[in-house]
C-alpha cells in the first residue's frame, strides 16, 4: 500500500503547480493533505473530486486557513472528523479513514511560530493529544498518522539545529514530546525506520535560497502503531518539482486494506 502525505499550502495552488498531474503517476492508494486552505463546497469539481478518488475534507471555519483532506482509491468503511475539541476542530486539523482495523489519518498540528499565543495553543493541543494517542494504543486497531506535525525531532532533522533551539518547531519541550511519543507511548517514526540518512527534509523557508541550498526541516511524518513497523518497505521525499513549501512524503507498506477486514 502506498500512502503519500503533503502539506500543500493551498490545494488550488498545488494543483496549479502540477501536483495532481504528478500524483496520477504515483500509483498511490491513499493521499493525506494538510493546509488545503479551501472550503470544499467552493472548489472546482476537478479539484474536490478528481476522477478515481474518494475524497474527504475537513475544512477550517476561517476561509483560506488550515484544513485537511484524505483522498483514497479504496472506499473506506467509515470516516471521522476532528477530536470533539471545538477550539481545534474549527481549525480543520484531523480527518480519519477506517479500513477494517486499519485507520489512516491526515493531521495538521498547530504551528507556534507566529506568536506566543499560538505557541501556547500548540502546547495545549500536544497536552491533550498525547493521552489520546496513548489510549488508542490500547485499541485493537492499527494507525497510520500522516501529516505536518510542525516539530523536528532530532538534530539530524533540520539543517541549522544549533540556531533553532529556541524557535518553535525545535523547542526542547516539543522534542521531548516526540521522545515520549516514540518512546514510552510506543509509536514509530515510519520514515526513520527505513531511512536514516541526513539532509532529508520536507519543509523549507521561503526566505533566501533555503530550498535551493537544502536548508530545511523534516516536520512531516508518517507515525504508525508498532504493529505496522515490520510492514514499512520504502520511504522517500520528492523534491524534483515544487508544489508547495513542503515536499510530498511517500511510504510503501507491505499490507492492504483487505488485511485488516474480517474475512
Amino acid at each position: 500500500m502506498r500512502i503519500i502525505s503533503l502539506n500543500c499550502n493551498g490545494i488550488r495552488s498545488a494543483c496549479a503547480k502540477g501536483f495532481y498531474a504528478w500524483l496520477e503517476r504515483q500509483d498511490a492508494d491513499v493521499v493525506c493533505l494538510q493546509e488545503t486552505k479551501a472550503q470544499m463546497a467552493l472548489l472546482d469539481r476537478a479539484i474536490a473530486r478528481p476522477r478515481g478518488w474518494h475524497t474527504f475534507f475537513m475544512d477550517a471555519e476561517k476561509p483560506g486557513y488550515s484544513g485537511v483532506a484524505i483522498f483514497s482509491r479504496p472506499e473506506p468503511d467509515a470516516v471521522s472528523y476532528g477530536f470533539a475539541w471545538p477550539d481545534f476542530d474549527r481549525e480543520g486539523r484531523y480527518v480519519q479513514a477506517d479500513f477494517g482495523r486499519l485507520s489512516i489519518a491526515s493531521i495538521y498540528l498547530p504551528s507556534g511560530s507566529s506568536s506566543p499565543e499560538r505557541q501556547a495553543a500548540k502546547f495545549d493541543f500536544m497536552g491533550r493529544y498525547l493521552p489520546l494517542l496513548a489510549a488508542r494504543r490500547r485499541e485493537e486497531r492499527e494507525y497510520v498518522l500522516c501529516g505536518d506535525w510542525n516539530i523536528a525531532h532530532k538534530q539530524i532533522d533540520l539543517k541549522n539545529w544549533r540556531s533553532n533551539q529556541k524557535n518553535s518547531g525545535f523547542l526542547p519541550e516539543e522534542r521531548a514530546w516526540l521522545d515520549e511519543l516514540f518512546g514510552a507511548v510506543g509509536y514509530v517514526d515510519a520514515f526513520r525506520a527505513v531511512n536514516v540518512e541526513p539532509d532529508q527534509y520536507t519543509w523549507w523557508s521561503n526566505r533566501g535560497q533555503a530550498r535551493a541550498k537544502n536548508v530545511g526541516w523534516r516536520i512531516d511524518y508518517h507515525i504508525v502503531t508498532p504493529g505496522l513497523a515490520g510492514s514499512i518497505r520504502n520511504a522517500s521525499i520528492y523534491t524534483a518539482e515544487r508544489f508547495s513549501d513542503h515536499a510530498p512524503l511517500t511510504l510503501d507498506y507491505d499490507f492492504s486494506p483487505a488485511d485488516f477486514r474480517k474475512r
